[in-house]
């Protein structure tokens, strides 16, 4: 009697986790056989944050600790490389973006940087005082870039960093945010600091619109497919597929391929259309049938990092697109596929 009394709290926890996870998508995650993406490991050990290519060949990446790191060979090698800035100044290079030769590199704190000779010659901009730390650096034209501060607000040079022009009303409603992105068309939409709403900001408006997010779980980070509709990572390693591209607040059930303990951080499409999800403790799965089953690649899970950002490259500079998965503690994944 006694064991059978103590086994029923046993019971009841097991019978609450089965009704939890039958609210969610979770199909198990098999190994696949191979993997196109190949190891890049650092000496350096800062952690990678972007990517950018010139062309086929020539491209930057940076990182925390003032990292940036110049490829001449289309990311198969890298060489450090440094800046023109105080040594005492520690600097997180977050950002990096080129539009043919020109090109824009963002930092924390309060780090603008502007070149026109691919990355020969960086000129640092003075900001003035805009609110929040830059975030996101985006090169739309000759001379023309937009900046996106980490209180949300945007801003837009027309004359390469000389002066800029605030593109939003009233960005203070959003309380910080934790992630943004943009597509190519302008469109914007963030994540509130403390994960508990998200924003979307339509080109040509300069008015963020708040939506709750699509369950009580903290919202990790939010972006766009390659179609233009929203996806989701959430806490509890959830992923949710936006439904409607007019209707930003319909998501799919919530789909949980592997419960093991760590949020999915970043995700990308690759160019045959396979989704890819990334996260802690080497955390790389994919998708071949749009969410639906997933596998873990080999590669990655041996590896000992955070995967923390998911980019692949398409622009009209490059012949054929780009992949790469940055993770922490110098580890990169550059794809092969």
């Amino acid at each position: 009697m006694k064991n059978f009394l103590i086994s029923i709290p046993n019971l009841i926890l097991s019978l609450t986790l089965c009704l939890v996870l039958t609210s969610c998508s979770s199909n198990g995650v098999k190994m696949s056989e191979s993997s196109p993406w190949e190891t890049i490991q650092f000496e350096d050990q800062s952690n990678a944050l972007d990517v950018d290519f010139i062309d086929n060949n020539h491209g930057f990446l940076v990182g925390s600790n003032r990292l940036i790191m110049e490829s001449k060979d289309g990311g198969r090698s890298w060489e450090k490389r440094s800046l023109d800035i105080p040594a005492e100044e520690n600097f997180r290079l977050l950002d990096i973006d080129f539009k043919g030769s020109e090109g824009w590199l963002i930092g924390q704190p309060s780090l603008v940087m502007h070149t026109i000779d691919e990355g020969k010659n960086w000129t640092r901009l003075s900001l003035g005082k805009l609110p929040g730390q830059p975030f996101l650096v985006s090169t739309i034209n000759e001379g023309v870039a937009q900046l996106a501060t980490t209180s949300a607000a945007i801003y837009e040079t027309s004359n390469s960093g000389e002066t800029w022009e605030a593109k939003v009303s009233d960005p203070s409603e959003q309380g910080g945010i934790r992630d943004l992105r943009r597509t190519s068309k302008g469109d914007y939409v963030s994540v509130s600091s403390l994960g508990n709403f998200f924003s979307t900001l339509d080109s040509g408006s300069d008015t963020w619109i708040a939506h709750q997010r699509a369950s009580s779980k903290r919202v990790q980070s939010i972006g766009f497919n390659p179609s233009g509709n929203l996806w989701m990572l959430s806490r509890g390693a959830e992923i949710r597929f936006n439904e409607d591209i007019n209707d930003v607040e319909k998501w799919s059930k919530p789909i949980v391929p592997i419960l093991n303990g760590y949020n999915y951080l970043d995700m990308g499409w690759d160019p045959d259309g396979n989704i890819w999800a990334g996260g802690g403790n080497g955390t790389l799965i994919v998708s071949k049938d749009d969410g639906k089953t997933w596998n873990s690649d080999p590669i990655a899970s041996d590896l000992p990092t955070n995967f923390i950002k998911i980019q692949f490259l398409a622009k009209d500079e490059l012949d054929s697109p780009k992949g790469f998965i940055l993770g922490e503690r110098g580890y990169i994944l550059k794809w092969n596929g």
